[in-house]
């Protein structure tokens, strides 16, 4: 009996190890699969138009084709830079327009931009042949960062992001405040790629320097069915955007009932992830609500910077 005993418990012990090793085979071929279904199955990637300057106006005077631009300039010397992308993009504008518009005795194209009661000339280029333009130039825009790998969008939501606590009370909360713009470093990139959408850093608020910067990254984003909201997509993910202005007077600090509001929203509209921005301060609930869902972000005037600083692209 004894040696009955000593069989059966070796079986047993056996039994578990192979039943152990089969376990773990079918884990590893369950793991090796969804590696691979992961590496061959390509991840969505929507067909983003990339942000281009708004034509004002288009005149061919002479010899001259004058390309206006809704761009506001810098106060001073004209950015080399904003020279650079404007002008080439007024020979795109001019190229495009060549099947409808007579051309042949362009011997000028010209970019405009800035006041639209007086613009600016940014800069020109002289053709070497009048009416022939230059092939166009395949190179990075400035107003597409979307092969940068750190997002700014994708940063606010990573572990750790809302382990930063508003600071409460870092700064005076006084009634009126002054415009982002005066208190965030922008990067030249930056200040060039929102200046070419039409926004202008100097009066912007807190939604118009996410949309821009979001647009910038190759997310297209589209209003959503009330007003100051909208939706940014891109690579198949959607968050939902809410943005929260502030107006003389107000009290300059984040509303309860909003952030209330706020949830409500982003639960209904089948969005993966929630922000909320605004000019505001925030108080000290922000944090909480961000650490009770994960899935909720709020930009707030004393973490707009943090945002900017995402891109690094001094």
């Amino acid at each position: 009996m004894e040696n009955v005993g000593i069989a059966l418990l070796v079986a047993a012990v056996l039994l578990g190890i192979i039943g152990f090793l089969s376990g773990r085979k079918t884990r590893e071929m369950k793991r090796q699969i969804r590696a691979e279904t992961a590496t061959s199955a390509p991840r969505a990637e929507l067909d983003v138009v990339e942000p281009r300057p708004q034509v004002a106006e288009f005149h061919v005077r002479g010899e001259e084709a004058l390309v206006t631009f809704d761009v506001p300039l810098a106060r001073g010397e004209i950015d080399e830079v904003m020279s650079d992308l404007l002008l080439r993009e007024a020979v795109e504008v001019v190229r495009e327009k060549r099947h409808s518009l007579p051309i042949d005795q362009v011997h000028v194209v010209v970019a405009l931009a800035g006041d639209p009661a007086n613009p600016r000339r940014v800069g020109k280029l002289e053709l070497e042949t009048p009416g022939v333009l230059p092939p166009p130039v395949n190179i990075p825009s400035m107003l597409h960062f979307s092969s940068i790998g750190y997002d700014p969008l994708d940063s606010q939501f990573e572990e750790g992001a809302a382990d930063h606590v508003p600071g409460v009370a870092e700064r005076s909360r006084t009634e009126e405040l002054r415009p982002i713009g005066d208190e965030l470093r922008l990067p030249k990139a930056v200040d060039v790629g929102l200046r070419a959408q039409g926004i202008d850093p100097d009066t912007m608020n807190s939604g118009e320097l996410v949309r821009g910067m979001l647009a910038l990254f190759g997310y297209m984003v589209t209003a959503a069915d009330k007003p100051g909201t909208y939706f940014a997509d891109k690579g198949g993910q959607r968050t939902y955007l809410r943005e929260e202005p502030h107006t003389g007077g107000a009290y300059p600090e984040l509303d309860e009932s909003v952030m209330r509001a706020f949830q409500v929203d982003f639960m209904s509209s089948g969005a993966a992830r929630g922000m909320l921005v605004t000019d505001k301060y925030a108080p000290f609930e922000v944090y909480e609500r961000e650490r009770r869902d994960p899935r909720v972000r709020y930009v707030t005037r004393e973490r707009l910077q943090k945002f900017v600083d995402a891109l690094s692209l001094e």
